[in-house]
This record gives C-alpha cells, structure tokens and sequence, in this order.
C-alpha cells in the first residue's frame, strides 16, 4: 500500500525517520565532534572549579545530538557520548566490579541516550516549547536516574560540577537538581531560539547567578557576624579496618594532638561489630563523646550499617542505621527510621556514607530540624585517588543547598570539614591512614531546603507524561489510516 500525503505529513511531523525542523541535520562529522565535545566539556568541567560552566557545553553538545536524521542514530549517538562520560570517570567500578564495570556503565550511558533520543522529538513535536520541555526532560530524568529506582547513582550529575565554585552558594537557592535545569535552559537556547536570543539568555544567567552568589555570601557573612557561633570543637582520625588494639591507641593520640575537641570521629565500619567496651571505656575515662560506624546485628545472620554515638559516660546513646546501602555489596539492612540526635549544642543529623549522596536521605534530616551533619565515611584506598575526589564532591554541595555545616568523617580520605556555604575550611587528604581533621564545627539555625526539591518531582512527573504523548503520537502515526 503506497503512502499517502497526509502518512507522511504525519510521520514528518513526529520525526519518524525525518530530521528536526527547527535545524538542518546533523552530519556524521559533526556529530562525531559533538560526542567528542561532550566528553571533553564534562571531563574538564569536573576537573577544577575554574571550569566548571564548561558543563553548559557538554548538555550544549548532547541538544545538538538531538539534530541527527533518525531517532535511532540520536539514540546510538547519545549513548556513545554517555559512555566516554562515565567510564573515565567512573574507573573505580572496574577495579571494584571488574569486567561487570561495563554493564553499569551502559546503565549510566543509557540515561544520557535515552535523554537525547527524547529531546529529538521534542524539537520535532513541540519546537517552540522545547525550551521548557529539555531542561524539564534533562531535570526529570536526572532525578529518577539519581533518587527513585533500584540503580540510584547521583554521582557525576551537574550540580555537582559547581562543587568548589564561585556558584556553589546559589544552590542553596535552586538545588543540585535546580542547576541542572537552569543548565539544559541555556543549553537549549540555541537549538530552540535564534543566535542573538540565546547569546542573551546564556549572559542573563551567569550575571545573574554571579550576582546571586555575590548577595548571598555578603548576607550569609553578616548572619555570622551578628550571630554567637554555637558549636563543638571537633577532631577525628582516617582509620581504614582498624584491628581492636588499634583503636584506643588512635584515640589517644587524637586528643594528645586536640585536648580541647569534645566531639571526636571515626569513619564507617570502624568496628567488626558492636561498639567495643574498651572504646566505652575510653570515652568514660576521658569524658569525650564519639561518632564511629559499626554493624548492629539482624536477624538471620544479617546487620544494620550503624553509625554509633558513645557518651562521656561510656554508654550508647544515639544510633543512626545506613538508609541506602550500597548495590551489590552486603552493607547491612537499611533503617526502618531516621531521627536526630539530641547533642549538647543542639541537633545533629547523622548520615552513613553513601546517605549523604541522597536528597531524600538528607532532606529528612533538614525537614527533622538539623543544625549540622556527621557523616561517618568508608571509602576503601584501592578504590582509587579519583574515587575519593568524586565522592568529597558531595559535602559541599549539600552544606550549600541547605545552609548547615558538614562534617565528613572518611576512612582514607578525604575527610571534610565544610561550612554552610560549602567552603571547605578543614580536610584530611587520601590516601592518608592516621590522618587527622580538626576544627570548630557551629550548630546555630536549622536549615532549609531548596527550590528544586518540589521541581525536581514535578520534571519527573512531566517526563512520563511527555513520554507517553510522544509514544501515542508516534503509534497513531504508524497505523493504517481509515
């Protein structure tokens, strides 16, 4: 049966092999550089906070993919690009996976591709909606990638690109998730808008956010000024698997180095299993309260990850069990509950580890009323220099979004002492066993969440409905017509 005028008007319109109107087709060459572009643009992004708005360049490239002739090349395309993101990045899976390292990375490639295959339609669809629709479609993906399925890896997302950055304080305003938004707006802006509108939109947001940082660090200055600084001189040791007869030595020494630190650290798994009595008491002795990582057994040979708090009495009197644990490790149960922890200077929301990489972990705590966060750490040495660095990403990124200080207590680095602007002002480097951190650590005003905490689901929910519209659009294009 031959085609009718009004078949292909239809197929045109919903892209089905057609190429995006608002653009001519991309060309093989230039899509080879595009995948190259991204690469680049994301790697040197994340290499220092100079370069961090070169991330506009990499979802810049991954918009122009969308341009190819047919949805699939956009799709095969887009994976490419995702693939030569993550991997480098993301080498420590293999020393940790070993060869199953590719199949995880082909999960986080998947994203970026399914991203782009996506966005193409938009701009054959709804050309002069795209705008709004890419960076909800960016946002929404971002967020179920990072918070909502089995698979949940934050790591690597935009927001942590300005960790370190003169933008970094903004985010307290609009998120991690927020950032990425405002990221695939500028980004679009060419795809969707003529050269001079989106030139003008691209300088509208780094003024404005320069300015929004600017306001905001002077304001958060004279709240400090004005305000007594309540708090905890705090100190803690990089101990990776400590024997039993290690411990007391290494407290010792940490309070011969910080006599005045009343709040001492240890990382996550500092005990084979429940607090030692020789540890309760040395905190008895020594009148100290203590924040170290353990296991609380479960039943049927299983445990909670659980980070302990011992008091100058030499008993427990707060435990905060691992809400996520880590996929494909044996990292315990996750907790049943979060609460705080009512410390002398006021309350302390503790997170384990790989939590602090979850907005709805941490978001918890802060919604609780947290004034600071402890975050007991186990990051393995041989998992890599750069896995340490990717992962002390976070801190500073979630000090910012919710204006609290962050104590990051790791095994082997990098430790981190972060206030609540996100300005690291003491850290302990990897590898570096016996390592030690110090300094004041204020419990002053709650903290607040940002905007992006109601866009962020909003974008996920928009995204499913985008998809099913495309999908019906695309069905009925393809049926027989009457």
């Amino acid at each position: 049966m031959q085609t009718t005028e009004v078949e292909a008007r239809d197929a045109e319109q919903i892209g089905v092999n057609s190429q995006p109107k608002t653009a001519k087709a991309l060309s093989w060459k230039r899509a080879f550089l595009c995948v190259a572009g991204a690469a680049v643009a994301f790697h040197l992004a994340y290499s220092s906070s100079m370069l961090c708005w070169l991330i506009v360049g990499y979802l810049f490239c991954l918009v122009q993919l969308a341009r190819m002739k047919t949805g699939r090349l956009a799709f095969y395309f887009g994976l490419g690009a995702g693939i030569l993101t993550v991997a480098p990045q993301l080498t420590c899976f293999w020393v940790i996976f070993g060869p199953a390292a590719i199949a995880l990375w082909l999960v986080l490639a998947f994203w970026i591709a399914l991203f782009v295959s996506i966005a193409r339609l938009c701009l054959l669809n709804f050309p002069r909606a795209s705008l709004l629709l890419i960076p909800m479609l960016w946002t929404g993906l971002e967020y179920f990638r990072s918070e909502l399925y089995y698979l949940r890896f934050s790591w690597l997302n935009i927001g942590y690109a300005f960790s370190g950055s003169l933008f970094l304080s903004a985010l307290h305003w609009i998120g991690m998730y927020g950032s990425g938004f405002l990221v695939a707006t500028v980004a679009a802006g060419p795809s969707v808008l003529r050269g001079r509108l989106s030139l003008a939109l691209a300088a509208f947001v780094v003024v404005g956010a320069t300015a929004f940082e600017l306001v905001s660090n002077n304001n958060l200055y004279m709240a400090r000024s004005t305000a007594a600084q309540n708090g905890v001189e705090v100190a803690g040791m990089q101990l990776e698997f400590p024997a039993r007869d290690e411990l007391v030595p290494a407290l010792d020494k940490l309070i011969d180095a910080y006599p005045q630190a009343q709040l001492l650290a240890l990382s996550e798994y500092t005990f084979e299993d429940v607090v030692p009595q020789a540890v309760k008491d040395w905190c008895r002795q020594h009148r100290r309260y203590l924040v170290a990582g353990g296991k609380d057994p479960a039943p049927n040979s299983n445990y909670y990850d659980t980070a302990y708090v011992v008091g100058p009495d030499g008993n427990i009197i707060f435990r905060q069990v691992k809400s996520v644990p880590i996929q494909f490790f044996k990292d315990g149960l996750p907790a049943t509950e979060q609460t705080l922890w009512e410390s002398p200077w006021g309350k302390i929301g503790i997170c384990v580890c790989y939590d602090l990489s979850y907005t709805r972990v941490t978001d918890r705590l802060v919604w609780l009323g947290a004034q600071t966060l402890v975050v007991p750490t186990m990051d393995v040495i041989d998992w890599g220099l750069h896995q340490h660095e990717l992962h002390a990403r976070v801190a500073p990124v979630r000090a910012a979004e919710y204006r609290v200080p962050v104590f990051r207590m790791a095994s082997s680095g990098i430790s981190q002492l972060t206030d609540s602007a996100g300005r690291v002002v003491a850290k302990a480097d990897a590898p570096g066993q016996r390592a030690m951190i110090h300094g004041f650590l204020p419990v002053n005003g709650r903290g607040s969440l940002p905007l992006d905490r109601w866009l962020a689901p909003f974008a996920s929910c928009v995204t499913v409905v985008l998809i099913v519209v495309l999908g019906l659009r695309m069905r009925r294009a393809r049926s027989p017509l009457e």
